[in-house]
């Protein structure tokens, strides 16, 4: 693919405003000379190793989809991530559940929930997209699919994990014990990324809530609570309580939001603005928003502080804090 790099765009580096920063990034052109600003945008911390995997990919001329994909595997394999994957904390019968989906520019989209023993679950939602007339596979039957497909079996929860389960379940014979839905408990990630070609994809991937109700799915795989892309208007992810995600389909939402005329940071917290109105008690309840447009601005809010996402573009790597509704 033909590239040439343009001028800086304003300022170098990121420009940061009050409410809706103005971020900077070269230009690229793709093969029909349009001039395209790439960016991948993750939930969290562990954002920054996925988001290098996924820029391999659009840096190259690749598709979004494929960025998207690669990128959040990376988290998946962490074993030392708690709440996605491989080293995922399980429900309160010691059974760990992923959940995962993805979508493309083309508004096709492939998930699976309550999964159990298969590595990479993000990849088996990419394969319900791509070899099956559905759109979400759960249980025995998403497992069943993955093993059809070559998928490797993994044994979890792993030994650590375990042993804090075990914990966990001594001391929920004493006291009821809700795990906190914070910067120790994230519950996903989410990728959302913009290609040399201006196309959009974005993905999800989690082990849900630590010590949940058997059979428990939250926003991650559903599509337009915890994704949405909308290649024509951008494309938006959700982290934090899921129940709380769902009830207001918010990755949807801020989409719409953008449809609008809102920036990416201003339908974000339209977004979170909206799950505080539907809540008489938001005690733990955390929840956030990522959001890139089809011009490559982004943004991201959160109902309390401690929400941060990974950005990415030729410029360089970033962590950034979110804005914030509240403090805890």
């Amino acid at each position: 693919m033909k590239r040439r790099k343009f001028f800086k765009y304003g300022l170098g580096g990121l420009i940061l405003g009050a409410l809706e920063p103005v971020k900077a990034a070269e230009f690229i052109t793709n093969s029909h000379d349009q001039e395209i600003r790439p960016i991948v945008l993750s939930t969290w911390n562990h954002g920054l190793a996925a988001n290098e995997e996924a820029w391999k990919i659009i840096v190259n001329g690749g598709e979004a989809i494929d960025a998207v994909e690669l990128g959040v595997r990376i988290t998946e394999a962490d074993i030392s991530n708690r709440s996605v994957g491989i080293g995922g904390r399980p429900d309160s019968t010691g059974h760990v559940t992923l959940d995962a989906c993805i979508m493309d520019h083309r508004s096709r989209c492939g998930a699976v929930a309550c999964i159990e023993g298969i590595d990479h679950p993000i990849s088996v939602a990419r394969k319900v997209m791509d070899e099956t007339p559905h759109v979400m596979l759960v249980g025995d039957g998403a497992r069943e699919f993955a093993m059809d497909m070559g998928f490797s079996k993994i044994k979890t929860p792993i030994s650590e994990v375990k042993k804090d389960w075990k914990q966990w379940k001594k001391e929920e014979k004493e006291k009821s014990k809700r795990p906190e839905i914070n910067h120790e408990n994230h519950d996903t990630i989410g990728m959302i990324a913009l290609d040399t070609n201006g196309n959009l994809s974005g993905s999800c991937t989690t082990s849900g809530w630590a010590y949940k109700m058997p059979g428990r799915v939250g926003d991650s795989p559903i599509i337009g609570a915890g994704l949405f892309v909308d290649n024509d208007i951008g494309a938006a992810c959700a982290t934090g309580l899921g129940e709380a995600i769902v009830r207001i389909a918010g990755s949807h939402t801020v989409v719409e939001l953008m449809r609008q005329g809102h920036s990416p940071q201003e339908a974000c917290k339209k977004a979170v603005d909206r799950i505080i109105e539907k809540h008489d008690d938001l005690t733990g309840l955390q929840c956030g928003f990522i959001a890139i447009d089809k011009n490559g601005n982004y943004g991201g809010y959160s109902v309390y502080n401690g929400f941060n996402f990974a950005v990415k573009t030729i410029e360089g790597a970033n962590l950034e804090d979110a804005p914030f509704d509240r403090n805890w």
